[in-house]
């Protein structure tokens, strides 16, 4: 059996950690630079707001409807985030992490356990542990398990256990609340009469793949309790690594556009540092606006690759070798929303130089690994590149940000 484990509107959940005053509330947490609803507590939700609606749409009735808004604190959803799973690890010897809320579980149990009992405990230890509540599901496959979590979280108990007659659960499920169907396929799917997920099961591993892709064979096949999704490597390392953030108002300036670049590298290095690997080269983009006044101009997007002289993992060779470059990504009288990078050409640490490159020496991974140890005891960004900029007034808007209660000295709660 396979275990989903999904926290309950997991960033509202993190909040109301710390602040018990939003337990029974209407809350929701907003997306970058406050533009929209991407989580909500149940009380939210029976507002009847949709997940998505714009803070415009929102602020005429805060006050009338009582609704309590909150900036998205990601660093604080990550650490509670890797809580859950330190958590799922004394249950099961392999966790799969999903998402940032999400992960398939392979406990080791006897044929004939008690797998309600089970869940249920794992349930109340995160609950009592960490403060998440969440829901569980079991069953034998990946897809099954996603049917049966969601079904878990509506029960009273918060556990669902797939029973043998698969039949009985998903007959009358309707075929867009599959894992990987979602509203499009299910059109396609309708007009050939696949209306439920038992339907899709049984419609014809060979007429699926002519109609579809491998994809859905798979899909119809573990609908079936067949497993098609292997466990993947936890300790895969990344193939690429990116890192983006939408600006926290229009960007006019090119020094503004460098800074981010500069801290998009540096933080995405962290991570290639971390990992033990080294990048070959870099894509950094810039999106701009459309403009209407005084005549229209369309949006659009510059980008630019920069190849490193050697693989590397030192930020200070890569912000000298995108350093050039930084002016192709930028257009004079232009209002700019966005910009990131991607790392590419990752690998370990075993560097085929190059005949021609200069010598590379170990000065700065030496510096770097000192200021990765540094950041990592005294708090993230606590020495960082001056081409950061010290203001950073590009940054998203979080003008409704919780504290960072377990990532900052400053902010760690106090019990009086």
């Amino acid at each position: 059996m396979i275990g989903l484990i999904d926290g309950n509107n997991f960033f509202v959940s993190c909040e109301r950690i710390f602040d018990r005053t939003l337990v029974g509330k209407p809350v929701a947490v907003m997306s970058s630079n406050d533009g929209c609803v991407v989580s909500r507590s149940n009380e939210f939700k029976a507002l009847g707001i949709a997940m998505g609606t714009p803070y415009f749409q929102l602020k005429p009735d805060i006050a009338r409807l009582g609704l309590i808004l909150r900036s998205g604190n990601h660093e604080l959803y990550a650490d509670i985030s890797r809580r859950v799973m330190q958590t799922l690890a004394e249950f099961a010897p392999d966790i799969e992490q999903y998402s940032i809320d999400e992960a398939y579980i392979h406990p080791v149990l006897d044929k004939n356990a008690d797998w309600e009992s089970f869940g249920k405990e794992i349930r109340k230890t995160i609950l009592k542990w960490v403060g998440i509540p969440c829901g569980v599901g079991f069953a034998p496959t990946k897809t099954l398990a996603k049917i049966a979590n969601h079904i878990g979280k509506k029960s009273p108990s918060g556990v669902f256990v797939m029973p043998d007659d698969i039949k009985s659960v998903i007959d009358k499920l309707p075929v867009e609340e599959v894992w990987g169907v979602g509203r499009n396929l299910s059109q396609k799917l309708r007009k050939n009469a696949i209306y439920t997920a038992w339907q899709l099961a049984n419609y014809g591993d060979e007429k699926l793949h002519n109609m579809f892709s491998i994809g859905m064979v798979r899909t119809a096949m573990e609908l079936r309790g067949i497993p098609c999704y292997e466990e993947e490597d936890i300790n895969a390392l990344s193939q690429s690594i990116s890192y983006s953030r939408c600006y926290g108002e229009p960007v006019v300036d090119f020094d503004d556009i460098t800074q981010s670049v500069s801290y998009f590298i540096a933080r995405a290095a962290e991570k290639l540092r971390a990992e033990g690997q080294r990048a070959s080269g870099v894509n950094i983009y810039s999106i701009y606006y459309p403009e209407y006044k005084p005549y229209r101009l369309d949006g659009g997007m510059d980008e630019v690759s920069v190849s490193f002289p050697v693989a590397t993992d030192d930020t200070i060779d890569m912000l000298n070798s995108v350093k050039p470059h930084l002016p192709r990504l930028f257009r004079r009288g232009r209002r700019y929303k966005k910009s990131g990078i991607v790392f590419w050409g990752l690998g370990n640490q075993a560097v085929q130089l190059d005949l021609f490159a200069p010598k590379q020496t170990a000065t700065n991974s030496k510096l770097f690994e000192a200021v990765d140890k540094i950041n990592a005891k005294f708090g993230k960004r606590a020495l960082i590149p001056l081409s950061e900029g010290l203001e950073k007034k590009w940054l998203p808007k979080r003008n409704m940000a919780s504290p960072n209660y377990t990532t900052d000295w400053n902010d760690i709660p106090i019990a009086r």
